[in-house]
């Protein structure tokens, strides 16, 4: 006898397939003409650790006007993802838009999807695109954490709720969770400190070799410096990495080599429907083929991914194998590590570039980011089908698929 568990799965799995990664080509396809981000700075130490949020995402977003050409008032909306900022910096925004040079007439909001909301505010404006809402928007996101990431924020709750187990376990430290990730499922301190040591050496590498610059736009600072490369980069040994302390747990395995940095950035996707991209023009990069979010435990949020990619593989039509690239964001290694295992995801094919253990995770913009991550990488290597993913803070899993136009 099917559970009520079975039931939804089947239900779920009925609605979302939709075969959007072999359908042909269409006008009203939703494709991505442009990703920028800003070079992805220390938070407290780095470049931008004295430059507010907005400046950074005015940068961005004057950057995809001036790289496409394109006429700012045919833009209808704009989203920005943000965490930290207090009512995801909405205002700020806003006044981003207006000095970026975006007239009156676009309209903006302001998105907190926790760690994946640069991603969340591409799939909304995706999802308008399709919905025939509108023709042309921007997803993007930014992050001060030099100004404003607090690890412990204070809240007053509702008693009643915070003694209820599953409402309270949504306030698990990240840290702790990545804890719990490491214990539940076996992921060893050598296991986590070979994939930071992956992500260091790829992103130093990458670096080295000129892989950033199609997709950094470089920031002119108040005082006249010209940053134009990542600073949280740097060289990385094995035995470096070993001699690192746990950073949260006495007898823990997440340590600051192999989580996460703390980091300043933003980042802007310009989305459109195809048949306007060509009426205007321009150059499509990729289609947007699908997303989803899901939702997991909190306590071991690491674990998302690990949900989220296979609902959006069957959404598109697609399995594990079909996908060249998967851009999945760094939290903890140790997350990674399970997700990269659980899937029997070949380890090349994650994160060709490091990733945020290595040059950083902008909350906010990490999911915009990514996008501007992958689109050279799969020209690049000539590949076709690649992923953005990333886990959630308050336990939830994202992904989106996309499908490289320039082979």
């Amino acid at each position: 006898m099917s559970t009520a568990s079975d039931r939804i799965d089947s239900i779920a799995n009925h609605l979302t397939i939709t075969g959007a990664a072999k359908a042909p080509r269409s006008p009203d396809d939703v494709v991505i003409v442009a990703a920028y981000r800003t070079p992805l700075c220390k938070a407290g130490k780095g470049a931008f650790k004295e430059t507010h949020p907005e400046y950074l995402l005015s940068v961005a977003l004057k950057s995809i006007r001036e790289k496409t050409g394109i006429d700012p008032a045919l833009v209808q909306d704009i989203q920005v993802g943000n965490v930290c900022m207090p009512g995801a910096g909405v205002t700020t925004s806003r006044m981003a838009a207006l000095y970026a040079g975006y007239p009156e007439s676009v309209a903006l909001a302001a998105v907190n999807r926790q760690c994946s909301s640069g991603l969340a505010t591409c799939a909304n404006i995706a999802s308008a695109i399709k919905a025939g809402y509108i023709d042309v928007g921007i997803g993007s996101g930014v992050e001060s954490m030099s100004m404003y990431y607090s690890p412990t924020p204070q809240m007053d709750i509702d008693q009643e709720i915070l003694a209820y187990g599953p409402s309270a376990e949504v306030l698990t430290p990240m840290g702790i969770t990545s804890e719990n990730v490491a214990r539940e499922f076996g992921i060893s301190r050598d296991e986590q400190d070979k994939f930071a040591l992956r992500s260091h050496t790829l992103a130093a590498k990458a670096q080295k070799e000129g892989l950033f610059d199609e997709e950094i736009i470089p920031v002119t600072l108040r005082n006249g410096t010209v940053v134009s490369r990542d600073d949280g980069i740097r060289p990385t040994t094995a035995e470096g990495l070993a001699k690192l302390k746990p950073a949260f747990s006495k007898d823990g395995s997440t340590t600051a080599g192999n989580a996460s940095q703390v980091t300043d950035g933003a980042a802007a996707v310009l989305l459109m429907r195809r048949s306007i991209a060509e009426m205007l023009g321009l150059p499509v990069l990729a289609r947007w083929l699908g997303y989803t979010a899901v939702g997991v435990p909190a306590r071991i949020m690491g674990i998302g991914p690990e949900k989220a990619i296979p609902q959006v593989l069957r959404q598109v039509g697609l399995k594990t194998d079909d996908i060249d690239i998967y851009e999945i964001n760094e939290a903890f290694a140790s997350q990674c590590v399970y997700v990269q295992q659980k899937l029997g995801i070949p380890i090349d094919k994650i994160n060709p570039k490091g990733g945020s253990i290595s040059y950083g995770h902008p909350m906010g913009a990490t999911g915009s980011r990514q996008i501007a991550t992958l689109l050279p990488e799969l020209r690049r290597q000539k590949k076709r089908f690649g992923i953005v993913s990333m886990c959630v803070g308050i336990g939830q899993g994202v992904a989106a698929v996309i499908e490289n136009e320039v082979l």
